[in-house]
């Protein structure tokens, strides 16, 4: 039986096999089908790693990662975890592809998650050559110049409002007159003169060249199109939550999730489930940086270690 079964390899599932491992755990196994790494791997440039004063691309930034967070004995699995099931003696059932099944003492689940698309023309041909889903990692490269900013919640406001500080100015386009963001949020951005709201209107289509995006058509609500010359548009249309490992045959989950999908865990990364913990993206209130999914899987993994000596004891 192992120890620990950490089920995602980006920063959160890696830094709690470190964790868990480096703590003196032997027997821990990270599932992870692809390239461990996470969804920064996809980022042109990473410069807001603390002590990493370095700007390099995410792939390079992940590389020393895996072998660091190997060096103390994890073992990475190359499967895919279709579900993992509490079992009647208190351990879990790790149910991977193929049929194989693993049995854990404990489980951390470090699935992540991934920014919905908005379904735009050019967005996917464009996406990381100025179309983003992360203005705290892409909007310096933005500085002093317009940008576009698309969605109506709360992450669509902050985000225009933190680029607003970096860029020239700000278009907000919304396809409805009211948001959906908390009333102080619209307020505040309201007052920004740097952000302009274009409301009940719709992207069109994302366009640019070689170089990337170079602008962005907007439909309006008389009908007519709105041609925004941009080299950047922010696409905030909410998340989705990795968690189909934490739903049973039935569908249902079998931990306490919000309604959106994240999962429900106090400040120890544990869910209501004994035993079982979330960790980065995939856990309710997530920031969704580098290092709080690192910060995440450590605290993950010491609650982990903490549970496996009390039951231990038993």
């Amino acid at each position: 039986m192992l120890d620990v079964a950490i089920i995602g390899g980006g920063p959160a599932g890696l830094s709690a096999g470190l964790y868990t491992t480096r703590g003196g755990l032997k027997n821990v196994v990270m599932f992870e089908k692809g390239m461990p790494g996470g969804q920064i791997t996809s980022s042109s440039e990473m410069e807001n790693y603390p002590g990493v004063a370095t700007v390099m691309d995410g792939m390079s930034f992940m590389a020393p990662w895996l072998e660091q967070c190997t060096r103390f004995g994890l073992k990475h699995e190359m499967s895919n975890v279709d579900r993992v099931a509490k079992n009647s003696d208190g351990s879990f059932s790790i149910y991977l592809e193929g049929g194989k099944v693993e049995t854990a003492k404990a489980v951390i689940v470090a699935t992540g998650s991934t920014p919905k698309r908005a379904g735009v023309k050019g967005e996917d041909e464009f996406f990381g050559k100025g179309v983003s889903t992360c203005a705290t990692c892409d909007g310096f490269f933005y500085k002093n110049k317009e940008v576009a900013v698309l969605g109506g919640g709360d992450t669509a406001l902050e985000e225009a409002e933190y680029l607003a500080n970096i860029c020239s100015k700000v278009y907000l386009i919304h396809r409805r007159d009211e948001f959906r963001a908390a009333p102080v949020t619209v307020e505040k951005a309201k007052k920004n003169p740097k952000i302009e709201f274009i409301t009940n209107a719709k992207v069109d289509e994302i366009y640019g060249d070689a170089t990337g995006v170079t602008g962005v058509k907007v439909a309006l609500k008389d009908g007519s199109i709105r041609d925004l010359k941009v080299p950047g548009i922010f696409t905030f249309v909410g998340l989705n939550v990795r968690n189909e490992v934490l739903k049973d045959e039935n569908g249902n989950f079998i931990c306490d999730t919000l309604p959106a999908g994240q999962v429900r865990v106090n400040l120890k990364m544990q869910t209501n489930v004994p035993g079982l913990f979330a960790a980065g993206d995939l856990r309710e209130d997530a920031p969704k940086q580098v290092v709080c999914a690192a910060a995440d899987g450590a605290v993950s993994a010491l609650s982990a270690m903490s549970y496996i000596e009390s039951i231990n004891k038993h």
